[in-house]
């Protein structure tokens, strides 16, 4: 019952001690001698995304502030014109260039072919939806430049919702600035580690990606499982919260709970494939232990949400058979109590995450604020729920088809 109550807690403090406190963070970037800077390959790993991949790949030719980078587009078995449009483009660009993956596979496969093309000595995943800032290359490579930063394996910037189009959408803005980015602010102040990078737009050397064997192609979110395979092999992952990137995003309840059964899944097995990891590792799991256990948590009271929602359901009808009224009475206004906590708690650390999200920008929106505490966070985890079964089947028999679909 206190779960949310001590993570919003656990948040709130954590961003406040990752700005004041938190040293290993660039806080000025350069922008002098780019013709210097690192040769870096942009994947796109597209499938069916004829909707947006021509915005993407006209942005990321004309808009990017960088001289030395390629950009390689993976046509995962589209069968749109997602590849016409592509081969169109790469007439006009000589950077480009374009692989087609005859049957859909998945985007972690998509993502390994490119690996065996990339010239980039650094790599920018980059989904065929999102538009990054444009010095967003140049923030990321400073991130992996330098001795004390020879051992970053990834770097992920900080989610922004580009569709702003109805309460929908509005009220992620809110989730990935209070719930996402903050919870990354504070995973990398406490551990200095990420529990998952953002796979819209995130950078990663490409040694790291050879060193723990690529992108797992049996789960259903990469960008989660490559984090922990990082941190397992002494990668250190990390936060990038001025580096900002826009991604389309669900704008109906349909397909923002199909892209949350996703999510669901994958972190659910993550955090099964790594329990034999953290007990037979602990030294080298040391600084992940709070990660691993808040996930913990999270996933054990979602279980626990639905228990007690049967007990509240059943004793609520038992009270009123038998004429309990003054037993229900206190029933519901303790329940009533504890919920007013949480939401008070709740819009704390959705302020707290808002101020210190990009200076405080996207404060305008905190209004939608009611709409994602009191329903549109359920969707997660009713889809924690509902994927259960089929993240238990990929963990412990390995039936998983690595396909994957737009969440549009």
């Amino acid at each position: 019952m206190c779960y949310p109550i001590l993570s919003a807690i656990y948040i709130i403090f954590g961003n406040i001690f990752y700005k004041y406190f938190y040293n290993d963070k660039i806080t000025a970037f350069k922008y002098d001698n780019l013709q210097d800077y690192p040769f870096v390959t942009i994947v796109i790993s597209a499938h069916n995304e004829n909707d947006t991949i021509e915005e993407t790949l006209d942005y990321l030719e004309n808009r990017i502030n960088y001289i030395n980078y390629e950009i390689i587009m993976v046509d995962d078995g589209s069968n749109d014109d997602t590849l016409k449009i592509a081969l169109e483009f790469q007439k006009k660009y000589s950077n480009l260039r374009i692989i087609h993956v005859e049957k859909n596979a998945g985007k972690a496969h998509a993502l390994n072919v490119s690996l065996g093309f990339a010239k980039g000595e650094l790599i920018l995943s980059n989904d065929a939806d999102t538009l990054p800032e444009a010095d967003a290359l140049v923030k990321y490579v400073q991130y992996f430049q330098g001795i004390k930063n020879r051992n970053v394996g990834g770097v992920t910037g900080n989610m922004d919702v580009l569709n702003r189009n109805n309460v929908i959408s509005k009220s992620q803005i809110i989730e990935f600035t209070s719930i996402v980015s903050g919870i990354k602010r504070t995973q990398s102040a406490t551990s200095d580690n990420m529990y998952a990078f953002s796979g819209a737009n995130t950078m990663y050397r490409k040694d790291a990606l050879i060193d723990v064997g690529g992108f797992r192609q049996n789960r259903a979110t990469e960008d989660i499982s490559i984090a922990w395979d990082m941190f397992y092999h002494s990668w250190q992952t990390k936060f990038a919260p001025d580096i900002v990137f826009k991604m389309i995003v669900p704008e109906n309840m349909k397909n923002l709970y199909r892209q949350r059964k996703r999510w669901s899944q994958g972190g659910t097995e993550v955090l099964l494939s790594n329990f034999k990891r953290m007990f037979i590792n602990p030294i080298v799991m040391f600084k992940n232990i709070p990660l691993f256990f808040d996930e913990i948590f999270s996933f054990s009271w979602t279980f626990l949400l639905v228990f007690t929602s049967i007990i509240m359901v059943f004793t609520n009808i038992y009270y009123l058979s038998t004429g309990q009224f003054d037993n229900l009475f206190w029933l519901w206004l303790c329940n009533m109590i504890l919920v007013c906590i949480e939401f008070i708690m709740g819009i704390l650390q959705l302020l707290v995450s808002l101020h210190y999200d990009q200076q405080g920008i996207k404060m305008r929106y905190f209004g939608f604020s009611p709409v994602y505490i009191s329903f549109l966070w359920l969707v997660n985890p009713f889809a924690l729920l509902v994927t259960f079964p089929k993240a238990c089947n990929v963990v412990f028999y390995g039936h998983s088809s690595g396909t994957w679909k737009s969440p549009r």
